[in-house]
């Protein structure tokens, strides 16, 4: 089920500059004030995952992308552009179903997502949760 809400052609510049030009470690998205539009909410060039991780806010909803980058034995220093959808246990379940809904949407624009991850609370987008499915194939 879709719900309709647009994508801001922001939240594709941005994308982009990560993906092509390495301007920004990530990019978290959420929907507008009226919840009819997925807008940028921050990007940040930190490169310390931790970072990132605090940035998911505690009781909201968020989608999120990450330059995911770790040692491959044998095939050295990888990148893999992973896409978040994070839904913490203690958010409005309201609010977790529009964003569930409107995942898609914004999914579908970012073209290059290499790895996806379901979060509901931080074990599942912790850094060995993550390596784990990024290491994953090639």
């Amino acid at each position: 089920m879709s719900s309709g809400v647009g994508v801001n052609p922001e939240c594709i510049e941005v994308f982009q500059a990560l993906k092509l030009n390495k301007k920004h470690k990530y990019i978290i998205y959420k929907l507008n004030a009226t919840n009819t539009e997925i807008v940028v909410d921050k990007t940040s060039d930190a490169q310390d995952y931790d970072t990132f991780t605090a940035d998911l806010p505690e009781t909201s909803p968020r989608w999120a992308v990450y330059d995911f980058a770790f040692e491959k034995e044998g095939a050295g220093k990888r990148h893999k552009i992973t896409f978040y959808s994070w839904s913490p246990d203690d958010a409005k379940i309201k609010e977790k179903m529009l964003y569930a809904s409107s995942r898609d949407a914004l999914r579908r624009a970012l073209v290059g997502i290499a790895v996806e991850i379901q979060g509901s609370d931080f074990s599942e987008v912790a850094y060995e949760t993550v390596l784990e499915k990024a290491s994953k194939g090639n």
